[in-house]
């Protein structure tokens, strides 16, 4: 306890002197416990609990206490959940990309249908397909469609 007292104090040389000096005896006219009454007393710095739990974890010892062997399938029985939890997060990850990746898709075939249903829509007005029938050697009429009227005798068979 008295090391970790010099580890944190700031007058180094102070203890060193204290401790030089009592090794080698009390100083002549001064007793060796007036000594120690005359240095200033420096607070005792208590260890931090999570520190010392994060150094029993690392150093083993948390491992071997009997509650934890006790409860080790509760303990694997977490990690069990904890590794499913992460790969049904990465299922999901992987789902929503494939589904962005399908609507773009969809998006650019709309794109592509609309673009197309356009370009026929303007290859089938009159005045394209006579250019196209032109190109064949066909060519467009110039006298307007006229009515064609008929009775119902006009179908019967004429006998002779």
């Amino acid at each position: 306890m008295a090391k970790e007292n010099l580890k944190y104090s700031d007058e180094t040389d102070d203890l060193n002197r204290s401790a030089s000096s009592s090794a080698s005896g009390p100083e002549p006219g001064t007793m060796g416990d007036d000594a120690a009454a005359t240095d200033p007393v420096k607070p005792v710095k208590k260890p931090n609990k999570s520190r010392k739990a994060v150094q029993d974890f690392l150093g083993g010892d948390y491992l071997s206490q009997k509650w934890v062997t006790g409860n080790l399938f509760y303990i694997l029985y977490l990690g069990l959940l904890a590794m499913i939890y992460i790969g049904n997060t990465y299922y999901t990850e992987k789902k929503f990309k494939s589904i962005e990746r399908t609507k773009n898709e969809l998006k650019e075939l709309r794109f592509q249908y609309i673009t197309t249903k356009s370009v026929l829509m303007f290859q089938g007005r009159q005045s394209e397909i006579a250019k196209r029938a032109l190109v064949h050697g066909l060519k467009e009429t110039t006298m307007p469609p006229y009515k064609i009227l008929y009775s119902g005798e006009m179908l019967k068979p004429r006998s002779k």
